[in-house]
């Protein structure tokens, strides 16, 4: 796929060590690769063109700011043609920061941060449950995320 896609070596060392950290200049990611900054900001508007890269996100510590509950929502669906509906109706939910259309016991699993037990269980009782085409859904709470990283991409070529 890279290939197609033209990444080089170089485009996956960039894309390793910026989703490490996403706040380093482009001079010292130059420095850091052999290359000159200006040759960092070429690449990394390609990769942006080319759909590689979708952004930069800030890491924040949720617990510090009030959001308590991490939870993973498995939603049955009555029927897999209700997909694009219903997630068009999660999506509305702001709580819900990630949803997959999956395989296996779920047709659907969501991600949610609520600042509280109250909080998820509203979404629960009062949002979820009011969405048609969902049969219903089984709730997996975080109690500790042990580690979370970034895919080492610099291996692939």
């Amino acid at each position: 796929m890279s290939h197609s896609l033209n990444i080089d070596k170089l485009d996956l060392q960039i894309i390793s060590e910026m989703s490490t950290d996403a706040g380093i200049s482009y001079a010292e990611l130059g420095k850091k690769l052999f290359v000159s900054g200006g040759t960092i900001h070429v690449r990394i508007k390609k990769l942006h063109e080319m759909g590689v890269i979708q952004g930069t996100r800030l890491q924040v510590n949720l617990r510090a700011i009030g959001y308590d509950v991490l939870a993973f929502i498995g939603i049955y669906l009555e029927k897999s043609s209700l997909y694009e509906n219903v997630a068009r109706q999660l999506l509305k939910i702001p709580q819900i920061v990630r949803l997959n259309y999956t395989t296996g016991a779920y047709s659907m699993f969501a991600e949610i941060i609520c600042r509280d037990s109250g909080e998820l269980r509203k979404i629960l009782q009062d949002d979820l449950q009011h969405i048609k085409g969902i049969e219903r859904t089984e709730t997996i709470i975080s109690l500790e995320e042990s580690f979370s990283r970034p895919i080492n991409v610099s291996e692939v070529i």
